[in-house]
């Protein structure tokens, strides 16, 4: 039986009793080797797909065992359809800021380029990995699509019809027509009925060039939103709005 020290691993291999699995690489190092269990303990896998499931170690080897699924735990549940978009920031906080993103329940993260970054390169698989992790410790049931590294402009050319952007707008305090999140949520649900595919895009630390901004909030899907009278960090704006959204559009309504 689960307890709360039960591993919990992501693998992307169909999930079904009886199903004989080979855990190695990431999973397999973490198992054997760092939280060191044996032949018979048990641990929790899940794909994003088929729910949570038991399966018991049944051999184990040098980073790596062999898992035998023995039943499904929990069926898979919905999660909300939001994307994280951001301007890539340095290693150690873009760590924290993709763990909090996922903790938090995004769907998609995906790095813009812009005309302040800093970085422009960045390694997906690194932040794979901080996704991975995070969803296992969160015992969320899916894991965050990582997108590549994208321009601004070519991400907003191509931008799909149905899904809204809410615009974190560090200059748009005391604009009309820039909202705090909860009133730009119900405007919103009052004009659309409620529309469950959402984007945040927030900044770089220089914030948004005044061409960047223009071109943002001329795309008829932008929702222009405040987080209030001070200017935060980018991984504290990410936070932050991630949060608002979850409070007032996401499912920590329900």
């Amino acid at each position: 039986m689960a307890t709360k020290h039960t591993a919990r691993l992501y693998i992307d291999q169909d999930l079904k009793v009886g199903a004989e699995l080979l855990l190695d690489g990431n999973p397999g190092h973490y198992l054997v080797n760092v939280m060191r269990r044996k032949m018979g303990d048990p641990v929790t896998l899940f794909n994003g797909r088929d729910g949570d499931w038991m399966a018991e170690i049944v051999k184990t080897g040098k980073g790596r065992a062999m898992v035998v699924v023995r039943e499904n735990i929990a069926a898979q549940v919905a999660e909300p359809d939001l994307w994280y978009l951001f301007a890539p920031i340095k290693k150690a906080r873009l760590d924290y800021m993709v763990e909090k993103a996922t903790e938090l329940g995004v769907s998609l993260i995906r790095p813009v380029l812009t005309d302040r970054t800093n970085l422009d390169r960045l390694k997906e698989d690194k932040i794979r990995l901080s996704a991975i992790e995070a969803a296992e410790q969160c015992e969320r049931m899916t894991v965050p699509q990582v997108a590549p590294l994208i321009k601004l402009t070519d991400l907003l050319a191509d931008w799909p019809e149905d899904r809204l952007i809410m615009f974190c707008d560090e200059d748009g305090a005391g604009d009309q027509n820039c909202y705090p999140v909860g009133r730009a949520v119900e405007e919103v649900n009052a004009w659309q009925g409620r529309p469950d595919k959402w984007a945040i895009l927030i900044g770089p630390e220089g914030g948004f060039s005044d061409a960047e901004r223009a071109l943002i909030r001329a795309l008829p899907q932008v929702v222009p939103v405040t987080l209030g009278p001070r200017i935060l960090r980018a991984d504290t704006a990410a936070i932050a709005a991630i949060a608002l959204w979850q409070s007032f559009a996401g499912d920590w309504q329900t």
